[in-house]
């Protein structure tokens, strides 16, 4: 049975905006069975022991496949419909191309839309606050990841994946400030992924390429 971990109640504030409804419309289009297991995020039980022990950064949705568990509305749409053949073609070439728009819809295109969008309800406050309230989103989700990663080396498996490959590479926009100081499992995760042999060729190649100066760009 699949279990859609969703909000029970929030902030009227936010109500429409939530990204559970992404999940719960994709299920409504597969056509499969599932249950609601709703959530009081105004009660704080999204950040409970409980809650936090099925989603690594405390975020709603989550998704129960008969105990396969997985967060990340990109993850759990790319499952379903891996699972079911709905909503994705069986043609390699053409479910490449989906895969890439997914990508693109999450952070190409949602990248500058969620902030605005942000913005234009209040919640980031005045735009001279929205550095502050950026930087403490920022703090909230090193946070998250610290406690992934205690005791293990990568994120998601034993071995280094792409999706280390991705994590090191969106963290590496943080290495000219002192955000990743106060996250010593995320500082030596990143260091880690840096150290790897492949990414000191990629980026003497890189600098080859471009004619840039080495040592400005590490």
């Amino acid at each position: 049975m699949i279990t859609l971990h969703a909000f029970g109640r929030v902030h009227p504030f936010v109500h429409g905006e939530t990204r559970d409804l992404r999940i719960q419309w994709a299920l409504e289009e597969m056509g499969l069975p599932y249950e609601v297991r709703g959530w009081d995020h105004t009660a704080g039980e999204t950040t409970g022991p409980e809650f936090s022990a099925i989603s690594p950064f405390q975020q709603l949705p989550v998704l129960d496949d008969d105990g396969l568990i997985l967060t990340e509305t990109g993850a759990i749409l790319l499952h379903l419909a891996e699972k079911t053949g709905r909503l994705i073609p069986a043609d390699a070439a053409e479910r490449a191309h989906v895969v890439q728009w997914l990508f693109a819809a999450l952070a190409t295109v949602e990248g500058p839309v969620q902030p605005l969008k942000l913005m234009d309800m209040g919640a980031m406050g005045e735009p001279a606050e929205a550095r502050a309230f950026l930087t403490g989103w920022t703090h909230r989700v090193l946070g998250n990841l610290n406690r992934r990663l205690e005791g293990r080396d990568w994120i998601a498996t034993d071995d280094f994946t792409i999706a280390d490959l991705l994590l090191a590479s969106v963290l590496r926009q943080l290495r000219h400030d002192d955000l990743m100081d106060a996250y010593p499992e995320v500082k030596a995760f990143y260091a880690r992924a840096m150290a790897r042999p492949a990414w000191k060729r990629t980026l003497d190649l890189y600098a080859e390429r471009l004619g840039a100066d080495r040592s400005k760009i590490g």
